[in-house]
């Protein structure tokens, strides 16, 4: 009874070894396309790649809006430090080719091959194109080197729950890449695709399922907050609810915030969303209006 037990506990870790294993990109899934760091450094606003990767309080002298890594960034798992992003060879990104990059941003898989946290938004940068991804790797590069080591996050078996995001990834990382809807117009298009795609809207203002999967039938409608204190609003009727009074009174909000005179758009983290918002070209931050305006 005991070796029928053992055998089936085998079997069982063997098929969690197996479907569990990370599913990387090829280098034939890259197109023959060129970095372009103009480009990168709007997507890269988008992104909100800067609110995360701030440096960490142990590191001096360096410029707050360099992503050199490390500020603490508390989650339902644990307390992360999300990792440097300047082209430092040793603790940045210098020696990250465009196919580890294209990996890590649409697939959670790191350098050395382990499946990333979710905390990183790549559910959502999966549905970018590989052009902008690797615009935003181009942006990067341009930036000045930073040396800071990654510190090791505050979260318990971590090794089990890396492992085990290769499973949850079968059901919760969806792959598509946002194609336009011919039937709308192209700021619409344009819109969308900042919102659910670089900008990860999607990641807090829609609720999770059990398995802390989006729950799409409640897309944008808002929930609980990710790390846990309070709610995020509904994104969802904002100028039939009286929020708003139209698309381009939601792009003024996006692009001056408090500053104008626009209330709760600096609670809960949007303060760093309007403010990377606000860097984005006329036209990007009006299509995203226009998006959001289209909610019922």
């Amino acid at each position: 009874m005991l070796s029928v037990l053992a055998l089936l506990a085998a079997l069982g870790l063997g098929a969690f070894w197996l479907l569990s294993a990370p599913v990387p990109l090829t280098a034939a899934d890259l197109p023959a396309h060129t970095g372009d760091p103009a480009r990168g450094e709007v997507l890269y606003h988008a992104s909100g790649c800067h609110s995360c990767h701030l440096p960490g309080p142990e590191l001096t002298g360096v410029d707050a809006l360099i992503p050199a890594g490390n500020a603490p960034l508390k989650t339902p798992v644990g307390t992360l430090y999300p990792p440097n992003l300047t082209p430092d060879p040793d603790t940045g990104l210098g020696n990250w080719t465009d196919l580890e990059f294209v990996n890590a941003m649409q697939r959670g898989i790191g350098k050395s091959g382990h499946n990333l946290i979710p905390a990183f938004p790549y559910t959502s940068y999966a549905h970018m194109t590989r052009e902008d991804v690797i615009d935003i790797r181009a942006y990067l590069a341009t930036l000045p080197a930073v040396k800071n080591p990654p510190r090791m996050h505050d979260m318990a078996l971590e090794p089990i729950v890396r492992r085990g995001l290769g499973l949850w990834k079968r059901v919760g990382l969806d792959t598509t890449i946002t194609q336009d809807d011919p039937t709308q117009p192209a700021a619409w298009n344009r819109g969308r695709y900042l919102v659910n795609g670089p900008g990860h809207c999607n990641e807090c203002h829609t609720p999770r399922t059990l398995i802390m999967t989006s729950d799409l039938s409640k897309y944008l409608a808002g929930g609980p907050h990710p790390e846990g204190d309070g709610k995020v609003p509904s994104l969802r009727g904002l100028i039939e609810r009286g929020r708003y009074k139209d698309a381009n009174d939601i792009k003024l909000a996006l692009q001056n915030g408090e500053l104008l005179g626009y209330d709760k758009l600096s609670s809960g983290g949007m303060g760093k969303v309007q403010s990377n918002i606000s860097k984005l070209p006329d036209a990007d931050v009006g299509a995203i209006a226009e998006y959001l305006a289209s909610l019922k």
